[in-house]
């Protein structure tokens, strides 16, 4: 269904459940970034009502999400820690070309975060199907139906805001370039690291 071009190694989770905090952490913080680049779309293309309203209820659900890890990480006697800079989406914006164009940059703001949940997704599925942890492993696989949700949320937008030939040629090129980069990681315990 993600049409992601490469898998997650299962050892990554291993590395993952080695350092609960700094993935509980990563993952927090990216649910509040999310949240954060809904707001900034909402703000920007305010004109558009109902994308608006899906992005308020989106906004709400990922600072929900926020909530939720970091209510684990307190009953785990877990700080939330410092936000790090994301190399997976410093990388990712690399992809699309800067622009003026008011249209294309909402097309690329659109598929970068189809990407980014779309491989939240992926993550996520393997926490939960293969760590030892069950409480964290049930946790992320009730979210995989809401992370599944945002990647076609973004990816439909886009289709609607600009013609669906061009917006999928350039989504294919995107998933190639991801997977591309994906290669290489897999040995940190973050989300997209």
């Amino acid at each position: 269904m993600l049409g992601l071009k490469s898998d997650t190694d299962i050892s990554w989770v291993k590395i993952a459940e080695n350092n609960l905090q700094q993935l509980l952490t990563d993952h927090a913080f990216a649910e509040q970034k999310a949240a954060a680049a809904a707001v900034s779309l909402i703000i920007n293309y305010s004109e558009e009502t109902e994308f608006v309203q899906a992005l308020s209820d989106h906004a709400i659900e990922e600072m929900e999400h926020f909530k939720m890890v970091h209510e684990i990480m307190v009953a785990r006697k877990m700080t939330l820690g410092q936000d790090q800079k994301s190399e997976y989406a410093k990388h990712l914006s690399k992809f699309f070309t800067k622009t003026k164009d008011r249209q294309q940059s909402l097309i690329n703001r659109l598929l970068m975060a189809a990407m980014i949940e779309a491989r939240s997704c992926e993550r996520f599925s393997i926490l939960s199907n293969h760590m030892e942890d069950k409480e964290l492993a049930k946790f992320f696989g009730d979210l995989l139906a809401s992370e599944a949700g945002h990647y076609s949320l973004f990816l439909g937008f886009a289709r609607k805001f600009m013609d669906r030939e061009t917006v999928d040629e350039l989504w294919d090129e995107f998933l190639t370039y991801e997977a591309d980069y994906m290669k290489q990681q897999g040995k940190l315990p973050l989300v997209h690291g």
